[in-house]
């Protein structure tokens, strides 16, 4: 396994609470992530459900504040661990990857109507963009949104949307590059 995807895995919370943190602002002002759709912990909306579940498969609309200096682009994860996978030890479900999102950007709306960055492969390896999640046999499942602050664009994963690119090469692909992080965890 890749050693940033490694740390991802195994260092998550500790990432979100230190990479957010700026040595330059008040404990009060960091680098945040958050849905208008979604409070902390809440229930995605029934617009961001698969249809199976009776929602329109759109992706949640996100905000964010405080992006240090020195950002030039962003990337964003969204990914659950399944039932029988460890953290640290096991790639997570990638349910939305998306990298190049420019540095000036505080906001997506839902569904991304304006196509801002560039997208990877489903959950599925199907196709490019945002899996809606479907709660299979009522369960709950809990999603976490990363948004990674960067120094420099990934170039790794070229400019254009690819179906071949996967969590772990995003995790690679911004290794060396995060300067700040903030995640939002929800729940299906």
């Amino acid at each position: 396994m890749r050693r940033f995807a490694q740390l991802v895995g195994k260092h998550a919370l500790f990432c979100v609470c230190l990479c957010g943190s700026m040595s330059n602002v008040s404990a009060d002002e960091q680098f945040t992530l958050f849905s208008p759709d979604i409070p902390e912990q809440g229930r995605l909306p029934l617009d961001g459900k698969c249809h199976r579940d009776g929602g329109k498969g759109l992706s949640p609309a996100l905000e964010w504040s405080l992006a240090p200096a020195g950002t030039q682009s962003f990337a964003l994860v969204m990914h659950h661990y399944p039932r029988g996978t460890v953290i640290g030890r096991d790639d997570p479900s990638q349910y939305w990857l998306l990298w190049n999102i420019p540095g000036d950007v505080h906001s997506l709306s839902s569904g991304n109507r304006e196509s801002l960055g560039n997208e990877g492969a489903d959950k599925d390896r199907r196709s490019v963009g945002y899996t809606p999640p479907c709660s299979p046999g009522g369960a709950t499942h809990s999603y976490t949104i990363t948004l990674y602050a960067l120094n420099a664009p990934p170039q790794a994963l070229g400019s254009t949307d690819d179906p071949a690119v996967d969590w772990a090469d995003v995790m690679d692909a911004i290794e060396g590059k995060v300067i700040a992080s903030s995640a939002l965890t929800f729940l299906n």
